[in-house]
């Protein structure tokens, strides 16, 4: 006698957009009262919520390892890795005459790319590469490394991380001729669902002569090794 087999259940929207790592939109989604609260406020409200996520798990609050896992948990959320949700924390860029007439792009290799996959909250990790052609200003270097590290600490999808570094940019420089390649290894594709530990994404967003001009963009590709 054969057994009859049971077909598997469709999948919400909600988890089909979850696993297949769609985001909703250009802008990181956030409630109109996302800023009422306090850091402090809001740590103490994640502390208690988290401190009850682990109880509902079975895990033992009473031990001295777990005791001030709660707590360590919000202040992390807040204050670390998600830090970049409020535009408070936005890094402090000046740009500057370009005294020294430099025309050409400037590229910057490497930076490091510390993110959160806003559908499993898992870690993205990679780097991330950034040109731009200067219109009259520059900007010191290190502030483009903190660009990307501020767009990198909230709950991000990829494409949506590598759109608004290239928008922040353009606005900070004044110009369009900006550059933005990002290569990253999600931990929500490597340590469940698929499990392909091999697999790296890489996304980029081009503006102005990037966009525009094959020889432009392949000189900023041939730069960063892609």
């Amino acid at each position: 006698m054969t057994t009859p087999t049971t077909p598997h259940s469709p999948k919400s929207h909600e988890d089909a957009m979850g696993d297949d790592h769609v985001g909703t939109s250009a802008h990181t989604p956030l409630k109109p009262d996302a800023f009422a609260l306090t850091d402090e406020e809001k740590i103490t409200k994640i502390e208690a919520k988290f401190r009850e996520i682990m109880d509902v798990m079975g895990l033992d609050l009473n031990d001295d390892s777990l005791s001030g896992t709660p707590k360590r948990v919000a202040k992390m959320y807040v204050k670390e890795i998600f830090s970049g949700l409020n535009p408070a924390n936005h890094p402090d860029v000046k740009t500057f005459d370009n005294v020294y007439g430099y025309n050409h792009m400037l590229v910057e290799r490497d930076i490091n790319v510390n993110s959160t996959c806003e559908h499993h909250f898992l870690p993205i990790v990679g780097h991330a590469h950034v040109a731009y052609i200067p219109n009259g200003r520059v900007v010191g270097l290190s502030k483009l490394n903190r660009i990307v590290d501020h767009y990198a600490r909230r709950p991000q999808v990829q494409e949506r991380l590598t759109r608004q570094v290239l928008q922040s940019l353009q606005e900070l420089l004044g110009t369009e001729d900006v550059a933005v390649v990002i290569d990253a290894k999600h931990l929500c594709v490597s340590s469940r669902g698929i499990q392909d530990e091999s697999s790296s994404t890489v996304t980029a967003s081009y503006g102005g002569l990037f966009d525009n001009d094959v020889d432009t963009r392949n000189e900023f590709l041939a730069h960063v090794g892609a």
